[in-house]
């Protein structure tokens, strides 16, 4: 008998991870899933915590694909290995803090390795030529390919027919003339694709899977190192830069304000671990502070917060401050104006 060939695709949750993966289960592949969190990933995190988009079910993207497809999915925590890459990128950043060409490299060294430690003969992704400025161009694929050590054993199948023939192919493990010539920035072949082959609920094919290529949520981890001294981080501080309205108005400290029900919720879970305040005298959000406030910063904290609360058109607010646990001040104060928030202060 045969050896049954078996291929691991990187799952990013999106359509072309979705259709590159369905190419392959189509000419006989047993294909398992991987995916990789480097705690900067778009799913399983805070898109469950707002009510934007409520009409639609909360998810795991990459599991639904999975599912869809009735393929294993393997998820593998790469936090602690991804710093290197994030923080010393051979190729540099893309527009915001994206180290996409270094990274994709990871991505696929990483996936070589599982494929050797679990006997899989060749790796997928969704890469389309042209699609990405930074990582997906015709002379960067190489680079991807040679410094991850997965060479010829690394297949696009949504593009392969631009590329040279990988092994897959050449073995005759993959019929070349049942894979694709997809190219560009156009989403229109992926997605009628979709539609041939009855995929209508998948992600929307824009955006990314990543935080680091969002210009505000990288703008905030710049400000957060900025003000640390030091380029330093914990998933709480990854998971935090998702959520609220992040405000310095100096140096010394910054408040993450909750902007609604489920980051009230969310920001509540992190009272113990920092300082924070809400208004005791009307409704209004919870607020973390993040930093080492002097007191005049604490009232102005007070003043900004009472800004956001109910009470935002009331003479006084009563605020509620805990510096540390099991010592709290009260204050009243006058909210601010809208005109006397800094734009400034907005990270």
């Amino acid at each position: 008998m045969s050896k049954q060939i078996k291929a691991v695709s990187l799952i990013s949750g999106g359509l072309d991870s979705l259709l590159s993966t369905k190419l392959l289960l189509d000419q006989g592949i047993h294909v398992e899933g991987i995916n990789f969190f480097t705690g900067f990933c778009v799913e399983g995190h805070t898109h469950a915590i707002r009510k934007q988009k409520s009409d639609k079910p909360k998810r795991n993207n990459a599991l639904w694909v999975a599912e869809q497809l009735g393929i294993k999915l393997h998820i593998i925590d790469v936090i602690e290995e991804y710093r290197d890459v994030l923080l010393n990128p051979k190729h540099g950043y893309g527009k915001n803090m994206n180290p996409c060409l270094d990274c994709k490299g990871f991505m696929v060294k990483k996936a070589k390795q599982w494929m050797e430690e679990n006997d899989f003969d060749f790796i997928i992704t969704g890469e389309v030529m042209g699609q990405r400025p930074m990582s997906q161009r015709k002379e960067t694929m190489p680079i991807v390919q040679a410094e991850s050590g997965a060479g010829d054993l690394l297949l696009r199948p949504l593009c392969a027919k631009h590329l040279p023939p990988t092994k897959a192919e050449i073995e005759g493990w993959v019929d070349r003339e049942q894979l694709l010539d997809f190219s560009g920035r156009t989403r229109k072949p992926q997605m009628a694709l979709a539609k041939e082959y009855g995929f209508d609920d998948y992600a929307t094919p824009a955006g990314g899977c990543c935080f680091l290529t969002d210009k505000q949520y990288s703008d905030k981890l710049v400000d957060m190192w900025e003000s640390r001294g030091n380029r330093d981080y914990q998933l709480d501080d990854l998971m935090m830069l998702k959520v609220g309205r992040h405000i310095r108005p100096n140096k010394r400290f910054k408040m993450i304000i909750a902007r609604e029900e489920g980051e009230v919720k969310f920001l509540e879970g992190y009272r113990n671990q920092y300082a924070h305040l809400y208004s005791t005298s009307c409704n209004g959000p919870i607020a973390l502070i993040d930093g080492e406030p002097n007191q005049e910063d604490v009232k102005i904290a007070a003043k900004i917060l009472a800004r956001y609360s109910q009470g935002r058109d009331e003479d006084l607010v009563d605020v509620e401050v805990k510096l540390q646990i099991g010592v709290a001040q009260q204050f009243s104060v006058t909210p601010f104006k809208p005109e006397e928030i800094n734009k400034n202060w907005m990270v």
